[in-house]
This record gives C-alpha cells, structure tokens and sequence, in this order.
C-alpha cells in the first residue's frame, strides 16, 4: 500500500484518473453531435472540474519525485494511452497501423525524456 501511495506512483495513477475525465470531457460529445454545442461546452466545463481535482494534486505529490517535464512527458503518454482505448471503446473507431507507429514514436520520444 506504501508504494501506491509514494510521490512516484500515486501522481501517475491520479493523472490516468483525471486524464479519463478529460478526455471524456473532450471527445464525448461527439457521440452526441445533434446536440447544441452550449451544451457540450457546459457538459466538458463540468466534467473538466473533477479533471482539475485530480491533475493539481498529481502534479504537486509528483514534483517529489519528478521534474516538471518528466510530469507532462508521463502526462501526454498517459492521454495518449487514455485516448487510444477511449477512441476503440466508447467512439468505436478502429486504431490503424499509422496511429500506432505515431504513438509509438512518441512514446519512444518520452523514454529521452528519463534518459540521464
């Protein structure tokens, strides 16, 4: 229980939380397009929130453990993570070769980030 709790682990769990808020609050309402747009900005505005309540904190604990740019490189793998399941499961889109050879070479752009 101590090592889901450390500076290193907890802020990478909490931003896998608030990055499924985020991207909920971003992509979701395209499932629904016939709705007024108002509507979806409110909808992502309220969802963004709960976002906001677990990315801070994410980002507080793990300035512990990481610098600033370790914590958007493990940020935006996470969202690309987050999103590529997102996309498959609620958007029903099909992931192509492309887009795995592109997150694969950002992901390996990140790994230089932990080099040194």
């Amino acid at each position: 229980m101590d090592t889901l709790l450390s500076a290193r682990v907890l802020p990478v769990l909490m931003l896998v939380a608030s990055n499924v808020f985020m991207t909920f609050a971003w992509y979701g309402h395209l499932k629904f397009k016939t709705s007024p747009i108002w509507m979806a900005v409110v909808a992502s505005w309220m969802i963004a929130f709960f976002e906001y309540w677990l990315a801070v904190p994410a980002n507080r604990i793990g300035s512990q453990a990481y610098s600033a740019a370790e914590l958007k490189t493990i940020q935006e793998v996470v969202t690309l993570s987050v999103f590529a399941v997102f996309s498959v499961l609620y958007l029903k889109e099909s992931l192509t070769w492309n887009h795995a050879i592109g997150f694969a070479l950002i992901a390996g752009g990140a790994a230089f980030i932990f080099k040194g």
